[in-house]
């Protein structure tokens, strides 16, 4: 069954990736990782994440900052306290360190960003983002 930006997220230039085994406990719904770039010297990692509808990450927050820029679907990124931001291909967001936050598809779409990390992070992962907060989202 076809759904909402499927083939653009699938067929990305930035390729698809493997199902996201390592950290499925801590998404609701299925998600991909495919690793672009990885140095230990520069401390430094870039990977495509791919998202079916409705599949968002748990709240979570990272010790470093955290670049997520949208390159296929539709979206959803939100820091704790404050409303919910849509992200459309083109789409930056400069999470800071230590911010409570989360990212994800929107209901009806396929979602893809591309996530950097540089420098050594600990990374929290936390609560669920609950089905009544996420259902509220347009």
């Amino acid at each position: 069954m076809w759904q909402k930006n499927e083939e653009e997220v699938k067929n990305s230039v930035f390729g698809f990736g493997e199902a996201n085994e390592a950290f499925v406990k801590f998404f609701r719904g299925i998600s991909y990782l495919k690793p672009l770039a990885e140095s230990k010297e520069a401390k430094t990692a870039v990977h495509n994440v791919s998202f079916e509808p409705g599949c968002r990450n748990n709240w979570h927050k990272h010790t470093v900052p955290q670049i997520l820029i949208a390159v296929a679907g539709e979206g959803w990124y939100q820091e704790e306290g404050k409303p919910a931001q849509k992200m459309l291909l083109g789409d930056v967001v400069i999470v800071n360190p230590n911010t409570k936050h989360w990212h994800g598809a929107t209901k009806d779409s396929w979602f893809a960003h591309i996530a950097i990390i540089v420098g050594d992070s600990e990374n929290t992962l936390l609560e669920p983002v609950s089905d009544k907060e996420y259902d509220k989202l347009g």
